[in-house]
């Protein structure tokens, strides 16, 4: 997957995607698939912002049983067992554990009551060849068998814990790109920072998007004949600034932030009550993911970002629901922040607000060929780009294949039992530490980043704490589009997923990207300095978008 930004500018597209976060990644996949040209642009990196900066989970969501959103909860039990089936090295399922305390009968009755619904609307959790990927139904542990599994619920008043499962992504910025790779193979055109500036219109109609490469500076038009808003949280923005005037259809920008500390679990995540809402402790890579906040959110979505009041307010916050926590800040060893893009509906209840998505056809703005996906969860991705693409197929006219991304595995997706294919690579690269980190990655495209490594055993040697390797940036390069620091550190591995790795890791990696990419001294110090906000907290307030 190489950027061509000349295929751009050089040729009409039947469908034009601004956004590269995990909805437009789908919808590129599925509208490929069935046979339409489709062009992709990105501002900044694929998956870089909402679709990376959130809890990592792909599950049914159990809370929205409470706003009786049945039908919601059943279709991401769907996409679940989907996500589970397609892309298995990047899905895996995860115990949950819900911990009760001085709830009494009502408590335990009204939870019974829910999981035996979310039990029963997943009647196909089990349907999947992969024996490791099969889910159990819930179950109710006594106080002395739920602090048996995990000491931590070890708190005044438990009276036990139910235990459920859902799944989890090992690194959705990978699944993201999975999906962007798919389409590309199947003639996409995709590329990364390039930034849709404008709408083209001509009479009223949208005839694509006027752009501009971030490393070139280069401007030019994209044609297509309907363009799709894939933004998040950057949509009703966009369409304001093109229009000159407010979008009928408005947005909620829910804030969410994530600490990531030691692990303070065994394997269990837990599901923690706390003030009407709740807050989840997740295992993730030998550390424990602390989230989230659900904040309602004014500034611009650029401006994002995780400040120290946010950690030490998060932080009281975990404690005084979880006294055995007993989180402290040098605890954390990373945070991020992310912006939920929610359908407003008159009410400023982040928490509260549905997860439902909408394709908005923009003829109340007075636009024809321009349409918007909104909302939504990661975990309905897929099924939405399929409802999206059925629309755009319905507008084009003409004959397409049918939907097959619900069934079609993801690229890197092995064949067989998962463990099994993380064995079979032990053995075939006995030199290589960590390779089960690199399976759940790459999956079955694994030998070709090996490959890269060449005759050179350094580049197999592990660099960074989350041993990932040197043959890991080469791949980046050549094969996945990656072209600055931070697409190498944050996305497309994982060694600045948990924090920052450390000058030796940075030092190495920026160093394989200057002899790659031919950098200057200069230019490599900019990539240096750009990665290295990640780790900082925000000094200052966001700017206000009203």
């Amino acid at each position: 997957m190489r950027r061509e930004p000349e295929r751009l500018a050089n040729e009409t597209f039947d469908l034009l995607i601004i956004g590269g976060g995990v909805t437009g990644a789908c919808v590129a996949r599925d509208a490929s698939l069935r046979g339409l040209k489709v062009a992709v642009v990105e501002k900044n990196d694929f998956a870089h912002a909402t679709s990376a900066h959130n809890s990592k989970l792909i599950h049914g969501g159990l809370r929205y049983l409470k706003n009786f959103e049945l039908g919601l909860v059943r279709e991401s039990l769907k996409e679940r067992r989907i996500w589970q089936r397609i892309a298995p090295h990047l899905v895996q399922p995860l115990p949950f554990m819900i911990p009760i305390y001085n709830g009494g009968f009502k408590a335990r009755a009204q939870l019974t009551a829910g999981l035996t619904l979310y039990d029963g609307l997943s009647f196909d959790r089990g349907w999947l060849d992969d024996p490791g990927q099969r889910l159990k139904g819930h179950s109710w542990l006594n106080a002395k068998k739920a602090i048996a599994r995990e000491p931590l619920v070890d708190n005044e008043g438990l009276d036990g814990a139910f235990l459920y499962y859902d799944a989890q992504m090992y690194q959705p910025e990978r699944l993201a790109l999975e999906c962007v790779i798919d389409a590309v193979e199947h003639g996409t055109a995709a590329v990364n920072h390039m930034a849709a500036e404008s709408l083209l219109i001509r009479e009223g109609r949208v005839e694509g998007a006027a752009v501009r490469d971030a490393f070139s500076g280069a401007r030019f038009d994209i044609r297509a004949k309907l363009t799709l808003l894939a933004a998040g949280p950057w949509a009703d923005l966009f369409i304001e600034r093109s229009l000159g005037k407010p979008s009928v259809h408005r947005l909620l920008r829910s804030k969410g932030i994530h600490l990531i500390v030691p692990a303070m679990t065994r394997n269990t995540a837990l599901t923690v009550a706390a003030d009407h809402s709740h807050f989840f402790v997740l295992p993730w890579r030998g550390h424990s993911i602390l989230g989230t906040t659900d904040t309602n959110f004014l500034g611009l979505p650029d401006s994002v970002g995780v400040t120290e009041s946010d950690i030490a307010g998060f932080i009281d916050y975990i404690n005084k629901h979880l006294p055995s926590a007993h989180v402290t800040r040098d605890m954390v060893q990373h945070f991020y922040a992310g912006l939920r893009p929610l359908v407003d509906d008159g009410s400023k209840d982040t928490y509260g607000a549905s997860r439902h998505a909408e394709l908005i056809d923009h003829k109340d703005d007075g636009l024809e060929g321009l349409l918007s996906a909104v909302g939504g969860k990661w975990t309905t991705s897929r099924d939405l780009a399929e409802k999206v693409v059925n629309a755009i197929t319905e507008k084009l006219g003409g004959t397409y294949a049918d939907c097959t991304t619900a069934t079609a595995p993801l690229p890197g997706a092995p064949e067989g039992p998962f463990v099994d294919f993380v064995r079979k690579q032990s053995e075939e690269f006995e030199s290589v530490r960590n390779i089960e980190h690199l399976s759940r990655l790459y999956g079955a495209r694994l030998p070709k980043v090996l490959e890269c490594a060449g005759n050179k055993p350094g580049m197999r040697a592990q660099l960074a704490p989350t041993g990932d390797i040197g043959a890991q940036i080469l791949y980046a390069i050549e094969e996945e589009m990656a072209v600055t620091l931070e697409d190498v550190v944050m996305r497309r591995t994982g060694i600045g997923q948990l924090g920052d790795p450390g000058e030796a890791a940075l030092d190495e990696v920026s160093w394989l990207m200057a002899s790659e990419l031919e950098w200057n001294a200069v230019r490599k110090q900019s990539e240096l300095d750009a990665l290295m906000t990640n780790f900082r907290t925000q000094p200052t307030r966001p700017v206000s978008a009203t």
